[in-house]
């Protein structure tokens, strides 16, 4: 899920930031007010559901704060090698993999795979490294598994590494059928980059003094805003949708059935909300709707109609057709898989 806000203007004020945080902050506290009984039931409701949910992902968020403190430190020139030159299904699952391991944003994830495709990466890497990273950051996988917990967990992340894989391959076969253009560039690294060495030489040369921590948590903090922000964003829609749709309307409407699954995917694709604050929703869709199905797709399915990320592609390959293919060649694999889940 994504949203073209995702990155704002560090000139201006970050409201949807700031209004979260309020928000969260007033609901939570309201939910521990000895006068909670003399407010309204929506109220009640509504800050009783972000105050469970608030209490049940902070550690999560706490540990991906750090995490992502310490991925800004890792040259990009790593991410690259670990990504490979290889063609083929051996590049695409490295992609994918690189995809899992690499915690931004979608936009953050957007510019990083135009930067790949520049650098000559195939399009089926790009592909396989776009739909594997969205959701699956490190970050958003431990709030994932305090939400719904590790197995559901995992086998949302081993599914949609599965479908990043097959659409990584079918993008290269089409482009070695000639329906898709190619990359016209070569990926380049220094010929004198050696992983292991560099990675040594780099963290010989590392000083750890507490100015170097306390700047590298500071650094975490600022940079974990984008995330932050759709977190607590997420937060409040799924305690709107838990305030607005009892359980039994939830499963009625949002239930493992085929309109229900067919309800879901059309609303995730309307929606334009940042991955990070499609979890919560998802969550709710496996805990209050009993549709594991429906939450895989909720997930799943705004990675491939966001239209800012069909645009970044066309723009980046200069072909609408690339770009209109990633809806085409993952949408039925999604809903297939999601309905086999529900069953």
């Amino acid at each position: 899920m994504s949203n073209h806000s995702c990155h704002h203007n560090a000139a201006k004020p970050d409201y949807l930031l700031r209004g979260s945080m309020v928000l969260v902050a007033l609901f939570y506290l309201l939910s521990l007010s000895a006068y909670q009984e003399s407010l309204p039931v929506w109220l009640t409701t509504l800050s009783h559901s972000v105050y469970q949910l608030v209490n049940t992902i902070w550690w999560g968020m706490l540990i991906g704060i750090l995490m992502i403190a310490v991925l800004a430190k890792i040259p990009r020139e790593f991410i690259v090698s670990i990504l490979g030159t290889q063609r083929g299904l051996r590049g695409i699952i490295r992609a994918t993999a690189a995809g899992v391991l690499l915690d931004l944003c979608s936009h953050g994830i957007l510019m990083v795979g135009a930067k790949l495709y520049e650098r000559g990466a195939s399009i089926g890497q790009v592909m396989a490294f776009l739909i594997a990273s969205p959701w699956n950051s490190f970050s958003l996988t431990l709030i994932l598994i305090a939400l719904i917990g590790l197995p559901w967990t995992l086998a949302f992340i081993a599914l949609s590494m599965m479908i990043a894989i097959i659409v990584g391959c079918l993008f290269d076969v089409l482009v070695a059928r000639e329906v898709l253009p190619s990359n016209p560039t070569q990926v380049t690294l220094p010929e004198d980059f050696q992983f292991w060495q560099a990675a040594r030489s780099g963290l010989s040369e590392l000083t750890i003094t507490s100015s170097y921590i306390k700047t590298t948590l500071l650094n975490g903090l600022k940079d974990s805003r984008m995330v932050v922000r759709w977190i607590l964003f997420g937060v409040l829609l799924a305690g709107l949708v838990q305030t607005l749709l009892s359980p039994e309307q939830l499963s009625t409407y949002f239930g493992p059935t085929i309109a229900g699954l067919g309800l879901t995917v059309l609303v995730a694709t309307v929606i334009e909300v940042c991955s990070e604050g499609s979890t919560p929703i998802a969550a709710d869709l496996l805990n209050r709707a009993n549709a594991p199905g429906n939450s895989f797709a909720f997930l799943m399915t705004g990675v491939s109609t966001d239209y800012t990320e069909i645009m970044v592609i066309k723009e980046t390959t200069t072909s609408w057709k690339t770009a209109l293919f990633l809806p085409l060649l993952t949408i039925p694999q999604v809903l297939f898989i999601s309905w086999l889940i529900n069953l």
